[in-house]
């Protein structure tokens, strides 16, 4: 039997494969800007740090007039891009459905609310969780503990009766500043992190349920 009675989800990276969909519409967008993107800076900066990637407009002398402006574009381009390709990682619904109706379930993401509503329709995903914590929901985010406090007291347990699946580094900083149980799994652009904070590091997310006990 489990000790855990919920589990909090990232999204991006963990559930689903959003993040090179993400950095491919930010590198076109601040390519017209002459502005560029690297892999190694997305990877490291801002799914290692949490910073955010305006930071980076910020340091090439871009104003911040111009920079809401191109953030209001980046948003659109990464919708298109999720309306077009949006896709479920392998074993996700397989332990989702593993999961479900044993332990309450909740997404905990970075996006935002409208992201979300499209990576949900797109998938198909969204009968498997109690509720979601978005971007819009916390005035702090990730690395911050805060959306994993608003999901704790939402959830009604106890922190010693809930599991953080987190993909990234600052996800994981974030469980872990929270109090909570964290298990990481990496994904393709998050693989060469530093977990070491986190209480396990999985290969995929089809171990959970064994190694939970459900």
């Amino acid at each position: 039997m489990t000790k855990f009675q919920a589990i909090f989800f990232d999204m991006d990276g963990l559930l689903v494969n959003t993040e090179p969909l993400d950095f491919k519409g930010t590198k076109e967008v601040f390519a017209s800007v002459h502005v560029n993107l690297t892999h190694e800076w997305y990877t490291r900066e801002h799914l290692g740090k949490g910073r955010s990637v305006s930071e980076l407009l910020r340091e090439n002398g871009i104003t911040e007039e111009s920079i809401a402006a191109l953030r209001e574009i980046r948003h659109k381009r990464y919708w298109e891009y999720l309306e077009a390709e949006a896709a479920v990682i392998h074993g996700v619904p397989e332990t989702l459905q593993k999961l479900h109706g044993k332990l309450l379930l909740a997404i905990v993401t970075g996006s935002s609310r409208k992201s979300v509503d499209i990576v949900m329709r797109k998938t198909g995903l969204q009968d498997y969780f109690d509720f979601v914590v978005t971007y819009e929901d916390t005035e702090r985010h990730k690395p911050d503990s805060d959306p994993y406090l608003k999901a704790l007291a939402l959830s009604q347990k106890s922190k010693e009766k809930c599991l953080v699946l987190e993909d990234s580094g600052n996800g994981t900083q974030a469980a872990k500043a929270a109090g909570l149980t964290c298990y990481a799994v990496p994904d393709e652009m998050t693989r060469g992190y530093d977990f070491s904070i986190a209480d396990k590091v999985l290969a995929s997310i089809t171990e959970v349920p064994e190694l939970i006990g459900v």
